[in-house]
């Protein structure tokens, strides 16, 4: 259930509903209980302010509807703009970044302002009433020649939402352009990967080895799709109800379809009832992967950014250099971390054995990917060379720098297949600058 909750969250998280949908209710409540307060009277204190206006009905009446025409078609507007730098951006950076632009809180909060200040201002309208005009209900005739109703309390605060409104479209106007800017689009990413890295380990490194051995009975799915989230501490408890090991045969983000093992129960009865069914539901399966649990898709984002900005069509260096500024961050983080991680309670030995990940893998999943168009570049190359350095600086795990030493040899060797001349020579001078830094 908790997977689920969290698939849940997070596809709220990314839509351009729940926000407008919130404000919304939200400013129908307000309306609410400010015309109440009019109608109450206990807004009359505005009658005696010397230097707020009271409002007549015509001018309400004006007022609240040009509030509500604006926003809508501000709204419109603001939507319309959203939708476009989402597909400039998606288009030139890479389809999975859509997801990062729709959970853009900045976009969503100046769509659900404009939308609430419509509600308001519509919910506002229906009740103002002019002096010539009658109430929907009579329950006696007095009340047929009862005065106008003009809710001054409810018409400042519209104004007052109105002003909010112009600034926050201020706030639009300049967020946009720069959140579709290629330095802040892989300071999202590398930020939300550097705290993913810190949450999911978060011990230092002991020299502990991450390894699963995958043998028992298997427990196999049956839906297809990518494994969204995984509810790791109700699969504990599970093992730990049954005394025998669940060892997972999936990791969040990898593809299943059925008959595809998700995990093997060892260490018991095989004969046992095993409870098949509940292991299946810890897992949530959909048709996309998601950065809620899957920190590898965040580090595939920054190297297909960076593998885009090296093709022949783009050739833009300097942004895939960014992006393997962030990865040398991330894997100089991870070098420092225990990667192995237990959901047991209180130190006890743990039933739930995880399909982890060792230092070596993450290495080759950045730097590695990166590595085919990263050496047909100089620039890009001589960066990594020394980004991979400084991820090795502060290693006292031997290792996990002799694996940071192989892939800088294996950059180099990709190297020489594509750069000649001034260019190779430079990435060979390089190369000897990093073997002597990293065997230090």
């Amino acid at each position: 259930m908790t997977a689920r909750l969290m698939k849940l969250w997070h596809d709220i998280n990314a839509s351009y509903w729940f926000l407008p949908a919130l404000l919304s209710i939200a400013a129908l409540l307000l309306a609410t209980l400010t015309l109440w307060l009019d109608r109450s009277g206990w807004a009359s204190f505005l009658n005696d302010v010397t230097w707020l206006q009271p409002a007549r009905p015509d001018g309400a009446i004006n007022m609240l509807t040009v509030i509500a025409g604006t926003m809508i078609g501000v709204a419109s507007t603001v939507f319309s703009i959203t939708i476009a730098a989402v597909a400039y951006a998606s288009g030139n950076y890479g389809p999975r970044l859509l997801t990062n632009f729709m959970e853009d809180r900045g976009n969503q909060f100046s769509l659900a302002t404009f939308i609430g200040t419509f509600v308001y201002a519509i919910t506002v309208l229906r009740a103002v009433r002019a002096e010539d005009e009658v109430p929907a209900t009579i329950d006696n005739a007095a009340e047929a020649i009862m005065p106008g109703f003009v809710p001054q309390l409810s018409l400042l605060v519209a104004f007052v939402l109105m002003m909010l409104s112009v600034a926050v479209l201020v706030y639009f106007l300049n967020h946009i352009p720069a959140s579709i800017r290629i330095n802040t689009v892989l300071k999202g990413i590398g930020s939300r990967l550097l705290d993913d890295i810190r949450d999911r380990f978060p011990d230092q490194n002991r020299g502990e080895r991450a390894h699963s051995v995958l043998e028992g009975t298997p427990v196999r799915a049956t839906d297809t799709g990518y494994v969204q989230a995984v509810d790791f501490s109700n699969l504990e408890k599970l093992a730990q109800r049954e005394n025998g090991k669940l060892k997972l045969a999936v990791r969040t983000g990898d593809f299943v379809h059925p008959d595809v093992p998700l995990a093997y129960w060892a260490d018991m009865d095989v004969a046992a009832n095993c409870p098949d069914e509940d292991v299946r539901d810890a897992f949530t399966l959909g048709s996309m992967r998601t950065p809620v649990q899957d920190m590898q898709f965040l580090i595939d984002e920054l190297v297909e950014i960076g593998l885009r900005a090296l093709s022949p069509g783009i050739n833009d260096p300097f942004t895939a250099v960014t992006a393997v500024h962030w990865l040398g961050a991330a894997t100089a983080e991870l070098a420092r971390r225990n990667l192995t991680r237990s959901f047991a309670k209180n130190g006890s030995e743990p039933h739930l054995v995880l399909l982890e990940d060792d230092f070596s893998h993450f290495v080759e999943r950045g730097f590695g990917a990166m590595r085919s168009g990263v050496a047909t570049n100089r620039i890009a190359t001589l960066v990594t060379f020394d980004a991979i350095v400084d991820a090795a600086s502060t290693l006292d795990d031997e290792a996990r720098r002799a694996v940071l030493k192989v892939e800088g040899k294996l950059l180099a060797q990709q190297a020489h297949e594509h750069l000649v001349g001034p260019e190779l020579d430079a990435v060979a001078a390089r190369y000897q600058t990093f073997l002597n830094r990293i065997e230090r």
